[in-house]
């Protein structure tokens, strides 16, 4: 049985805390890819799943930054530098989200264009660094096995 006692003063994310996480991650993932489809494409239908992809990753995200924000003000035992790398992540994954919902609401080609896709990117990549934040703990690589 792998010994999920925290070591080394790092901690794990909530279980619940956890699944919040993965919505952001597989929804701006999702956005960026129907960002890369409609770029390829040109048809308007890919840059609407987008604007709902990444509606729907700010919704769950600001469910994971709220408690992120929690996290860092309350840390369990001494992972208090961890929680605020973790709530940076969360907050710039979170804000590129938002430029990018509002750069999407434009019409036509400019609603993606290279700002729209660097902006799903970095949400993209900062979901992942954030995940990465939140499981790399020993605690977590003893649950994973």
């Amino acid at each position: 049985m792998p010994n999920t006692e925290t070591s080394g003063g790092g901690a794990t994310l909530h279980p619940l805390h956890a699944i919040l996480l993965a919505f952001p991650l597989a929804l701006f993932s999702a956005g960026l890819i129907s960002d890369i489809a409609y770029l390829r494409t040109a048809v308007i239908q890919w840059s609407n799943f987008s604007a709902w992809l990444i509606t729907g990753a700010l919704v769950f995200g600001g469910l994971v930054l709220a408690w992120g924000v929690i996290a860092a003000v309350f840390p369990r035992r001494s992972s208090r530098r961890r929680a605020l790398a973790f709530l940076a992540a969360v907050a710039v994954m979170w804000l590129a989200g938002l430029i990018n919902a509002f750069q999407h609401s434009h019409d036509g080609w400019p609603s993606v264009g290279a700002l729209g896709l660097t902006l799903s990117i970095l949400s993209s990549l900062f979901a992942l660094i954030a995940a990465a934040i939140g499981y790399s703990s020993p605690s977590a690589r003893g649950i994973v096995r």
